[in-house]
């Protein structure tokens, strides 16, 4: 199976193609989707949407999986993030694809077996699970990568009605 994560951002947006295949991984493709700071806002949304709709067109996912919000500080951030979160499940959406959300207590559970772990930790544990030979960078592309890999491990994958699931 394959799953595209996506560790949404305005300023970045991570994202994370795996195949998932007999309790196997394969890293297909990761990276980020940047958008530049004095450009209008809702070009960097289109361009987000760009960048996501040609991976959903490459990568024929069967899934796409979205790291939730985890904001403690500063809102006009969690604001902009949150829009970024949308073009995500847009993105899903449009395709017809099955949409899962997925907390960060919840991914770093899935990926490290704690769910307070430290974001090094996860990072050398995507390393790990996907025979990666350094670790993925920049942090977002690493976070897409983990939040497919918790979706792997879920057991949603048959059907879209599963709870955190859109169709």
């Amino acid at each position: 199976m394959i799953i595209l994560g996506i560790d949404p951002g305005y300023a970045i947006t991570g994202f994370g193609v795996i195949d998932y295949r007999n309790h196997q991984f394969r890293c297909l493709d990761y990276g980020v989707i940047s958008t530049r700071a004095k450009t209008p806002f809702e070009q960097r949304l289109l361009r987000i949407d760009h960048g996501l709709a040609h991976l959903v067109e490459r990568w024929q996912p069967e899934s796409v999986v979205v790291e939730e919000l985890f904001f403690h500080r500063n809102t006009t951030t969690a604001i902009g993030t949150a829009q970024a979160r949308g073009v995500a499940l847009l993105c899903g959406a449009r395709a017809s694809l099955p949409v899962y959300e997925y907390t960060p207590a919840q991914v770093k559970l899935a990926v490290v077996g704690y769910g307070k772990a430290q974001k090094a930790q996860v990072q050398q544990m995507v390393k790990v699970l996907l025979n990666l030979r350094e670790m993925p960078k920049p942090d977002d592309a690493a976070d897409a990568l983990a939040v497919a890999i918790c979706h792997a491990h879920s057991g949603n994958r048959s059907s879209a009605l599963a709870v955190g699931g859109y169709q």
